[in-house]
């Protein structure tokens, strides 16, 4: 008698949905928060919001590239697959290693703890908005963060429909959200009808420096590197192509359609920040010295409508980084189906439920070391053990500390960056390997090869950025050792397996 044949993922996702996973996924904090790193690191308007273009052109070049990819492989896993196929076993595992452990879980866990703190910060300005008390202490909104992760595991467990279904309801709030911060300095002005409202053109000057021989480049590159981390997740539509309906059309529609809105929409929101706030207002600092956790957007929706600016702001947040939350939970645990399949990772872990179709396995795995993060991370902030330090201090004479929310987001960003640039790089590879013609290139990548050289060589001098600036260098060292050790873990347990 003949086993029952293993369940697989069922191709459900059209191109509306798949177009939605790369702008849900993507827009989630960084757009309402990173402005402050930028607004810091690079003092001029111009050349500042030059940053938030630049990290849109890297990510469509990279769409580009990776598009052509992504259609030649079509299948759960996404950058795993292509690292695999053009490179080795290894090379595979090593992305599989360093985007569960880091890049994804931290990811999860730092979107579910803004998403947390937008709710307490709306209940907060609704129960409490004389004084602003607390209406939550720390631990029990850590307590909710991982309950909120468990939430939406649950939900994508029960079928990749009925998830992204959600991502597409959740990423058209999100982004009608974002058109209105970007018109509402208009409205505003338009509806007092006076020139001491924003928009304040003043607020753009200056917009370039003086001498471009006098910027401070070190300073444009951490920049960059938090602009990185708002556009990242532009790739998440090749994790599930197996599961997208028509992959040919879809996957490229999808990345190249939903970067080219993620850019739009970045730039929009930033100048409207710009045209409200004075730059002083955008790089907020306490009495310490250290940057504002308070988000830009919260900042700008305060100075437009007052006091309840912050509860509009904070619900727009909140709204935002649900949809991005959902998107990562939706498209994580494709990654460790993928290496399940290949014994790569515990087979277990390629497990599909017979009913829902879905990696059932592969998203409690995700959602629980995501919620381990959020505890282990909630320890850390509770000690006073100076790993947030940045070696700066303040007025006061305190150490200024890093935001354990730029930590994070740098940490993963180095994995992140090292690995997508070699995965976009094996275009290279399979262009040698497998000629391209109608049959087996539908779509093929536009410009190439100046489009995925010019990719390649843009993130490599951002990897470089890393190593010289301080603030990013511990993280990158970091990095560093924990791919060498996943190297160790490979050749000393996966070498030998065959899937």
């Amino acid at each position: 008698m003949q086993p029952a044949p293993q369940p697989s993922l069922p191709r459900v996702l059209g191109v509306w949905v798949a177009a939605a996973v790369v702008v849900g996924t993507v827009i989630g904090s960084g757009v309402f928060k990173k402005g402050r790193n930028v607004a810091e690191n690079v003092p001029e308007v111009g050349l500042a919001m030059g940053v938030w273009v630049l990290g849109g052109v890297l990510a469509l070049l990279g769409a580009l590239a990776l598009a052509e990819v992504a259609v030649l492989f079509p299948r759960a896993g996404g950058n795993y697959v292509f690292l695999r196929e053009g490179y080795g076993r290894m090379a595979g595992f090593l992305w599989g290693w360093v985007e569960f452990w880091i890049i994804r879980s931290a990811s999860i866990a730092a979107l579910a703890t803004m998403f947390t703190e937008s709710v307490h910060d709306v209940l907060r300005l609704s129960l409490n908005p004389g004084t602003g008390a607390e209406v939550l202490a720390f631990w029990p909104r850590q307590l909710l963060t991982c309950l909120v992760i468990a939430a939406l595991a649950a939900v994508n467990a029960r079928g990749t429909r009925i998830g992204g279904g959600l991502q597409f309801f959740l990423t058209c709030l999100k982004v009608a959200s974002l058109l209105f911060i970007i018109v509402l300095p208009f409205a505003v002005y338009a509806a007092v009808a006076a020139p001491t409202h924003p928009p304040r053109a003043e607020n753009l000057s200056p917009a370039w420096p003086a001498d471009l021989g006098a910027v401070n480049w070190g300073g444009f590159g951490a920049a960059l590197i938090g602009v990185l981390w708002a556009y990242h997740g532009w790739m998440n539509v090749a994790p599930i192509a197996g599961e997208v309906r028509d992959p040919n059309r879809t996957i490229p529609r999808a990345l190249l359609g939903g970067v080219l809105v993620l850019i739009g929409l970045y730039c929009g929101a930033n100048l409207a920040y710009h045209l409200v706030l004075p730059r002083e207002a955008i790089v907020a600092r306490n009495a310490a010295g250290e940057l504002s956790n308070t988000p830009v957007a919260t900042e700008f929706c305060l100075a437009l409508l007052g006091p309840v600016g912050g509860l509009v702001a904070s619900a727009i947040l909140m709204t935002s980084v649900f949809g991005s939350l959902n998107g990562n939970i939706l498209v994580g645990p494709r990654l460790l189906y993928a290496m399940g399949e290949d014994r790569l990772a515990p087979a277990g872990l390629a497990a599909v439920h017979p009913r829902y179709r879905t990696p059932v396995a592969a998203t409690a795995a995700l959602a629980g070391w995501a919620c381990l993060l959020v505890v282990g991370l909630g320890v850390l902030l509770q000690s006073d053990l100076g790993l947030f330090d940045t070696g700066k201090f303040g007025p006061d004479g305190r150490p200024v500390k890093k935001s354990p929310f730029d930590v994070v987001t740098d940490f993963a960003m180095f994995g992140a960056v090292t690995f997508e640039t070699l995965a976009v790089a094996s275009i290279f590879v399979f262009r040698w390997r497998i000629p391209a013609t109608p049959e087996n290139r539908p779509y093929r990548c536009w410009g190439y090869p100046a489009v995925p050289v010019a990719y390649v060589a843009l993130m490599a001098a951002v990897l470089v950025t890393f190593f010289a600036t301080p603030q990013q260098r511990g993280e990158a060292f970091i990095g560093l050792g924990f791919i060498g050790l996943g190297a160790v873990v490979y050749l000393a347990v996966y070498r030998g397996r065959q899937a």
